[in-house]
């Protein structure tokens, strides 16, 4: 019994050292991966309001904002001042991307609805962002709350009276579209969504981050650095309850859920999330896009006015009584040439 109790002794004492070692690496591994996966790719804009503007008048008129978030960062967006008393545009861009992605899709809303649009980086996005990561959808909710408060407290040219009603709408995709549902689930002036290829949690957000970044065996890696998130972000928002619970809430606004073929894991997430509102709900979805939102750089110049003229339609009946029509057919061409020079510049780039 004395040499069993001994070679059990010895033999914790020989694992001991090799167990901690195993335990510090996954802990050290997770927390890399988490590192790498909130430095989001960032690359110079596709398009500037500057260029924007030598061929569309409304485009000069975008001004380059910042103000303050909530957790007392900085946060920055392009605006496009809309007419008084009338709801505002809040444009939210995926992981990866940054607001140059939303730039023409914005002007068209303004210039269709005359809506004031807001156009901003999230968080950890963009050249040079004030924040250097993101969280995946935490932070950034109350990001976009923020930028609530920055358009209510907007003046008109007076600058006695307030910019816009108090009616705020979202389009977003991916974590774009996440952080601006949970927005929506605490901000009651959200009145209108339209959401595309929206995960249901933040871990599918780093899923497809860490998927990019390393192929190989990404379903383990990915899972590794959600065990990261609790040591890397232990004193932020990590998004890990699911959107579905938080659906019913939102009964009472008008929705538009896009997805698409070209993103099987975000198709089948928003398509389970069309089920979670419960009876009752303004709902409409289109999950057989092809190509989504989520893909758009990659779409044709047809596909690409076509997903723009299905927003726009979903906006134009949800605030029909507030729009006065203002596409003119020299906007319309003004649009189809930034498309085009659009297309061009990401073709530049994808060589």
């Amino acid at each position: 019994m004395a040499i069993s109790r001994r070679f059990i002794r010895n033999l914790l004492k020989l694992l001991l050292p090799i167990v901690t070692l195993i335990i510090l690496f996954v802990v050290g591994l997770s927390t890399w991966l988490m590192y790498v996966a909130s430095d989001a790719p960032k690359a110079a804009y596709l398009i500037t309001p500057a260029k924007y503007g030598q061929l569309s008048a409304r485009g000069a008129r975008i001004t380059d904002e910042t103000w303050t978030n909530k957790d007392g960062t900085q946060a920055r967006g392009w605006l496009l001042r809309g007419g008084k008393g009338k709801p505002a545009i809040i444009l939210l861009h995926q992981y990866g991307a940054d607001r140059s992605h939303v730039l023409d899709r914005g002007v068209k809303l303004n210039e269709l609805t005359d809506f004031t649009v807001l156009m901003p980086d999230l968080r950890g996005h963009g050249q040079n962002p004030p924040v250097p990561y993101t969280t995946f959808g935490g932070e950034e909710t109350e990001d976009v709350l923020a930028a609530i408060d920055f358009l209510k407290n907007l003046k008109d040219e007076s600058n006695k009276e307030r910019l816009i009603s108090n009616e705020i709408a979202i389009y977003g995709v991916e974590l774009g579209a996440l952080a601006g549902f949970r927005a929506a689930v605490k901000e009651n002036s959200i009145r209108a969504l339209v959401l595309d290829s929206v995960p249901l949690r933040s871990d599918e957000i780093l899923y497809l981050a860490i998927r990019r970044r390393f192929p190989f065996a990404s379903e383990y890696t990915s899972s590794l650095a959600s065990m990261g998130a609790y040591i890397y972000f232990f004193n932020k928002t990590y998004v890990r309850d699911s959107l579905c619970d938080l659906a019913p809430s939102l009964k009472d606004r008008k929705i538009m859920l896009l997805a698409g073929v070209d993103e099987p894991l975000l198709q089948d997430s928003t398509q389970k999330l069309v089920g979670c509102f419960g009876p009752g709900a303004d709902i409409q979805s289109y999950t057989g896009l092809s190509p989504s939102g989520y893909n758009l750089s990659a779409a044709s110049l047809e596909q690409i006015r076509a997903y723009d003229q299905r927003v726009m339609d979903f906006f134009k009946k949800t605030f029909s009584s507030q729009i006065t029509p203002m596409l003119t057919n020299q906007t319309s061409q003004i649009s189809n040439q930034m498309n085009i020079n659009l297309s061009s510049t990401k073709t530049s780039s994808a060589k």
